[in-house]
């Protein structure tokens, strides 16, 4: 098995550029637009059905192929990056998001749609590990946490972000402007890239053509068990059972080959690095937290509390307001030479405190309830995303920076979408539940001032009387159902702080 390098004894980037501010504007450019445009298009949905004349059900495919070629492309980052050049790659996939986003905003009809979405899809998966490797690359490693706080500002803003924007574009133009607006910041960092981007050395290093359809196979069919999973009813259908079946032996036969295989997809040495393993747990766990929450707390405000799309924005931007702090914060105390384990199990608590907050809301809490929370949960999210990628790459060689980038993203990306689906079926079903366990305790008792068993008597007036009756319940069903899923987060959150115990301390050196 091969050896972890040790780290590096000098304070010099492994790759020179010109001028390195402009170029993390570009590199920065590149990210937030792919970030951005894994939730902008959520919004504009409803507006593409009808347009694109397609079906309630067939419509999410416009998400679900984005987020499959996204998954599927994803763990080829590293090969193609030795095998063609890490910066020719880069500047590939940019030019090829802005294309891809140029065809989806003029797409006719739902297969083209999909179609360029996929594409979409396809050359967005390579920027985010590029940004990140990059980024490092051109770092001294005194500056590897500053460059971590850049980057992890688009990462996890981005998602805040892409509702507000898509809802605002759809509202005042309409929602083909979702994709026509990557064209010119696209165009930016496209021409910045070309100018400053530097070479890394290619290697004729072998194509694992069977460990890549191994994962291609389980991340597919994982990613479909989530998306059909909620309109199919889940283990009922013998659809989601083939998915089900599929995933869990093309990853269980993907593991034996990574192990065993002369060349595997992924150099056995990351997995070497017990830091970089650590990492990835931690990455599952806020995909879950984060963006599982992100995709609770619009849907949320509008129908349970009459916020507008843009009212939903200003509630939820402190959030990001938050990460932007701490992440600093976080990154100061890395460069400082702290140790990052204290600094990842104090975000974590600081997260858990914002959703116990968030588990005891009401249909009474206002605006300012929302903001604390979402505050305080940015400060969480920033203490630990910093120290955590910091941790992950401190002892990892330059070389195995593009995988081990690739699987963080990939990792957090399944985070993602498991959150999510996890906690709409939570959500969906503690809603029926409430709903049962309220509405056996209407009865003539708990409405005194209606006589219900003579409302059938007003007729039209009684049946509007009744739907109203029933609205109720379906809110506060709704609001527990919320609450319901804000506890569950809780302790997944708390679950993970322990996990900090088993991190060792990191070598990295200190900013001069």
């Amino acid at each position: 098995m091969a050896t972890l390098a040790a780290p590096v004894p000098h304070d010099e980037p492994h790759l020179h550029t010109d001028n390195q501010p402009v170029l993390i504007v570009g590199v920065m450019a590149a990210s937030l637009l792919q970030i951005l445009d894994s939730t902008i298009a959520n919004v504009a949905i409803p507006h593409m059905q009808t347009s694109l004349g397609a079906t309630v059900e067939t419509v999410t495919w416009v998400l679900t192929s984005y987020i499959i070629a996204s998954a599927v492309a994803l763990p080829m980052t590293g090969w193609l990056a030795d095998r063609i050049g890490a910066r020719r790659l880069f500047i590939g996939s940019v030019a090829g998001f802005i294309i891809a986003s140029m065809l989806c905003g003029a797409a006719q009809n739902l297969e083209e749609m999909v179609l360029f979405r996929a594409l979409q899809g396809v050359a967005g998966a390579f920027i985010a590990p590029l940004s990140q490797a990059f980024l490092l690359d051109t770092a001294r490693p005194s500056k590897h946490a500053l460059m971590m706080s850049i980057w992890g500002m688009g990462i996890m803003i981005g998602p805040i972000l892409g509702p507000i924007l898509g809802g605002w574009l759809t509202e005042t133009a309409n929602w083909r402007w979702v994709f026509y607006v990557n064209l010119p910041v696209g165009a930016l960092a496209l021409a910045i890239l070309i100018a400053y981007l530097p070479h890394r050395p290619e290697s004729a290093r072998r194509f694992d053509f069977a460990g890549f359809v191994l994962i291609a196979l389980a991340l597919a069919a994982f990613q479909l068990l989530l998306d059909r999973g909620q309109q199919l009813d889940w283990f009922d259908s013998a659809e989601i059972w083939l998915y089900a079946i599929v995933s869990v032996s093309s990853a269980w036969m993907g593991f034996i080959h990574l192990a065993t295989a002369s060349n595997p997809l992924f150099d056995r040495a990351l997995f070497a690095d017990r830091n970089f393993i650590i990492s990835l747990m931690f990455m599952i766990v806020i995909g879950v937290v984060m963006f599982a929450v992100m995709a609770l707390l619009p849907p949320m405000l509008q129908g349970l509390f009459g916020y507008g799309v843009i009212d939903t924005g200003m509630v939820l931007m402190p959030r990001g307001v938050g990460v932007l702090v701490s992440m600093q914060l976080s990154g100061l105390l890395m460069r400082r030479g702290w140790d990052a384990r204290p600094v990842v199990a104090m975000g974590f608590l600081i997260c858990a405190v914002s959703l116990w907050q968030m588990a005891h809301w009401s249909l009474e809490v206002d605006a300012t309830h929302v903001v604390i929370s979402g505050l305080l949960q940015g400060l969480g999210m920033g203490l630990v995303f910093i120290p955590l990628q910091v941790s992950a790459f401190a002892t990892l060689p330059a070389r195995l920076r593009t995988d081990g980038s690739s699987l963080l993203n990939l990792f957090r990306s399944l985070g993602a979408s498991a959150g999510i689906s996890l906690m709409s079926v939570l959500l969906a079903r503690n809603l029926q539940t409430a709903h049962a366990d309220l509405a056996q305790h209407i009865d003539a008792g708990a409405l005194a001032s209606v006589d219900v068993s003579t409302i059938d008597r007003y007729q039209m007036v009684g049946d509007v009387a009744l739907r109203l009756i029933d609205a109720e319940i379906n809110r506060q069903a709704a609001m527990i159902a919320y609450v319901d899923d804000f506890w569950a987060m809780l302790w997944i959150t708390l679950a993970a702080a322990p996990l900090t115990l088993l991190m060792r301390r990191n070598a990295v050196p200190q900013q001069r």
